[in-house]
């Protein structure tokens, strides 16, 4: 090798070179409000003050209104200790950047909001006034429904735990109303040496579904479940580790079965719209005197024809000798478990946004909470509730391309 060349590589080397480094991603402060909730006998709260404590020892800011735990049993004095401001009116949580609820906003909620906000709360369009989705969207916020959220595993985080919770307490409800000290018919949920076990029919085979057939097996019960998909009973099957009885929905088989039946659940869960009624009047005639119906579908229309929506204060009445249990939120009748639950959800969303710098950059990342988003900067997103409401509606994916 030449001098001349040996020279002009020394000399490259030494000439200023481009470094290269990783961009750092920008980390955001996030300013989560948490109002207490006026929704009637809605007990739960977004998160409970351990979850609070991560938040906080993470950089971020946490308003919570007073009482909002109290219902769940978690003192104001538990979450200032775990670091959140504890506010005496609804309109300075509502300053928030973040709101985090369990019970959608009423209209007089929504007039608190600021423009730009983040709500999560659930979607419960039921029961909401015709005009809520156009307030949402006149104030220009980001909303998303918790329920619709997609995790990495490809379920609904939020149904699934409430469901889990909802399919267990449905088992311990009806072994309440059989006995004496509810005027029921005096029998226990279950099995007693010598004496035919207690009959259950679920009428659906996902979570609540699964759960309910987990807690009436483990009470030594004898348990039957229905559903239109068998990819579902039989995956129910695997879940529970025993054979049990399984069926298509058949009204003839249902009928039969439900003559028979102590106890008979209502788990299906529709995907868009209403649950259909899979159980008329006449069949709920031909069920024996004092049986019990838990209609945990009944927040979607109910799976029987005789329900009628209760609550908390009187959860029951009784028609053709049978009772009906119809309350549409059975996990507020556990709200601190609920609570827990919703919480351990909730406060990992946070975290992600967080660390992706707020929200806009996490929903163009996470396909699983962008399913969720139905307004965003009050472009209304949902296909089904455009169509429901006559709305204009555009896809997320698409703004996302856009922008």
């Amino acid at each position: 090798m030449t001098k001349d060349v040996l020279f002009s590589l020394t000399k490259g080397a030494y000439a200023p070179q481009e470094e290269m480094l990783e961009v750092a991603r920008k980390k955001g402060k996030l300013f989560i409000g948490i109002p207490k909730e006026i929704a009637f006998q809605e007990n739960r709260v977004a998160l409970v003050p351990d979850a609070v404590a991560l938040l906080v020892n993470n950089g971020h800011r946490v308003m919570i209104e007073a009482g909002a735990g109290a219902a769940s049993h978690f003192e104001d004095n538990d979450y200032s200790e775990a670091g959140a401001e504890i506010a005496y009116s609804a309109k300075d949580v509502y300053k928030a950047d973040t709101i985090l609820k369990i019970a959608p906003p009423t209209l007089e909620e929504i007039e608190l909001m600021q423009p730009k906000q983040t709500l999560f709360s659930a979607l419960q369009l039921t029961v909401q006034p015709q005009d809520f989705l156009k307030k949402l969207i006149s104030k220009k916020l980001n909303c998303v429904a918790f329920d619709l959220i997609i995790d990495e595993a490809g379920i609904f985080p939020v149904i699934r735990a409430m469901g889990e919770i909802a399919g267990g307490a449905s088992i311990l409800i009806a072994a309440e109303l059989l006995s004496n000290v509810n005027n029921g018919v005096g029998s226990i949920l279950g099995g007693v040496s010598g004496i035919s076990p207690t009959e259950v029919v679920i009428i659906g085979a996902g979570t609540v579904g699964e759960f309910a057939a987990r807690a009436a097996l483990g009470l030594g019960a004898t348990v039957k479940v229905f559903d239109n998909s068998t990819s579902r009973l039989r995956r129910l099957q695997g879940q529970l580790g025993t054979r049990i009885f399984t069926s298509v929905i058949v009204p003839k088989v249902l009928e039969k079965h439900l003559k028979t039946a102590d106890v008979a659940i209502g788990a299906l869960r529709a995907t868009k719209g209403k649950t259909p009624c899979i159980v008329t009047e006449h069949m709920v005639s031909e069920m024996k005197q004092g049986s019990v119906i838990i209609d945990v579908s009944i927040d979607q229309g109910g799976v029987f024809e005789t329900s009628d929506v209760t609550n908390h204060t009187k959860p029951v009445f009784k028609k053709h000798g049978v009772i009906h249990y119809c309350v549409p939120n059975i996990p507020s009748r556990v709200a601190r478990t609920a609570s827990y639950a919703l919480s351990n959800i909730f406060s990992q969303v946070i975290l992600n946004m967080g660390s992706e710098g707020g929200f806009e950059s996490l929903v163009r990342k996470d396909g699983g909470l962008r399913n969720g988003v139905y307004v965003y900067n009050g472009i209304l997103t949902n296909q089904y509730l455009g169509e429901a409401f006559n709305l204009p509606f555009k896809d997320i994916n698409l703004l996302m391309a856009a922008m």
